[in-house]
């Protein structure tokens, strides 16, 4: 199974910066080390967020789960990196009722 949508995949720029690259989030610190190690910048958010997507689009989902809110999907795959050593990272997808393309939860080292 693919990611539902796949090509309207949506990864907000909030989620990379103040999240994903953010030394300064409780929760993201440690992310922010791993996802900068291989080249990634909070100036340069888009770079992420395509790899993000590209991995969301090309994998499939190894996990779904429902909730109120949605389905939760879990997609695993290497991220193509600016430093090109493509670290393995498991990514979650929501897909949200009424709208279109899922959007990106969180990514972390696989």
């Amino acid at each position: 199974m693919r990611l539902p949508d796949a090509g309207h995949a949506r990864v907000d720029r909030e989620k990379i910066v103040d999240y994903l690259l953010s030394f300064a989030h409780p929760d993201g610190r440690a992310k922010a080390e791993f996802f900068l190690r291989f080249g990634f910048s909070p100036n340069e958010w888009e770079v992420l967020a395509d790899a993000l997507r590209e991995v969301g689009r090309t994998f499939p989902v190894t996990q779904s789960a429902g909730s109120p809110w949605g389905v939760r999907y879990t997609v695993d795959g290497p991220l193509r990196s600016p430093d090109g050593r493509n670290p393995q990272v498991r990514t979650i997808w929501t897909v949200e009722p009424g709208i279109r393309g899922p959007r990106l939860i969180t990514a972390h080292p696989r």
